[in-house]
């Protein structure tokens, strides 16, 4: 009987070990500022972490808020100026658009940006930022559209360093998909066939 009982208590502590741990995945999220029409607005969320390893040593700087599709520019944060610092020694697209500067009317949280024209080209983050912190910010452009501010929609992407965790920078403009971010769909196969796997090892074990 006891050795019955030490088996459940084994059994139960190895399937709530395993299914914690496959609970728990999740993929690695750089930084990504997602450009929607919302109702009569364009609105810009951004979120995620930057890792710096790789890029130019900083520049501080004020800044504004802003977004130049044609000149490949899009810095989200609060409405008004702010510190940043600037890195350069990045690769990627040098527009999202044709269109010329414009300010949102409202706007929050950390100032993060990139600019990836052919003559200015710098990745901006809050000033003295830590490698792997969490940023989040926001701005709305109240009456506009896409085509009003000129941009495309389509996903962006700037890359820079040795491919390490969150070394890019996107955009994603509109309902498009994010290349390189596994969907809920991976994550529950893992737990389908780790379950299924461990109903297998509990059999063997009589438990």
């Amino acid at each position: 009987m006891k050795t019955l009982m030490l088996a459940a208590i084994r059994c139960s502590l190895m399937f709530t070990a395993v299914t914690a741990s496959l609970f728990s995945v999740r993929p690695a999220q750089a930084f990504t500022v997602r450009l929607k029409e919302v109702g009569a607005n364009v609105v810009a969320n951004g979120s995620g972490a930057i890792n710096l390893t790789g890029l130019s040593f900083p520049i501080p700087t004020p800044m504004l808020a802003v977004v130049n599709a044609g000149d490949g520019v899009i810095i989200t944060g609060p409405h008004g100026s702010g510190l940043v610092d600037l890195y350069t020694g990045f690769m990627g697209p040098s527009s999202f658009g044709s269109g010329g500067p414009f300010a949102p009317d409202t706007g929050s949280g950390d100032f993060v940006g990139i600019s990836g024209g052919t003559i200015l080209t710098f990745l901006l983050v809050p000033q003295g930022y830590m490698s792997g912190a969490a940023l989040s910010d926001s701005m709305t452009f109240n009456n506009a559209t896409f085509a009003s501010l000129g941009v495309t929609p389509g996903t962006y992407v700037w890359t820079w360093g040795t491919g390490l965790a969150n070394q890019n920078f996107t955009l994603q403009i509109g309902s498009v998909g994010v290349p390189g971010v596994p969907d809920g769909g991976s994550t529950v196969s893992l737990l389908g066939f780790g379950l299924v796997g461990l109903a297998a090892l509990r059999q063997k074990l009589s438990c």
